[in-house]
């Protein structure tokens, strides 16, 4: 036997349905707060300033991910090598 069920209502609806918290509120501050930032930091100016609003981790977070993709890189190619799939 199968039965369906189809509910015709907004997210919004299916949102209190469901049970889940209302966090309309939270993202627009938590978006407000970022404008602020991103305003601030490309009224200064600065490029130092700009890369650590874009990229927390700056340099070192690029470096990990580049030495990521190059030791798997290496690891694929040695086991090409040893004939292993």
């Amino acid at each position: 036997m199968k039965i369906n069920i189809e509910l015709d209502m907004s997210p919004e609806e299916a949102r209190r349905l469901m049970g889940l918290p209302d966090v309309a509120g939270l993202q627009a501050e938590m978006l407000e707060e970022m404008r602020k930032r991103m305003k601030a930091a490309m009224g200064s100016a600065d490029p130092q300033a700009l890369l650590k609003a874009w990229m927390p981790m700056g340099a070192q977070g690029f470096e990990q991910f580049q030495k990521f993709l190059w030791d798997n890189a290496a690891t694929t190619a040695g086991s090409a090598k040893k004939g292993k799939p």
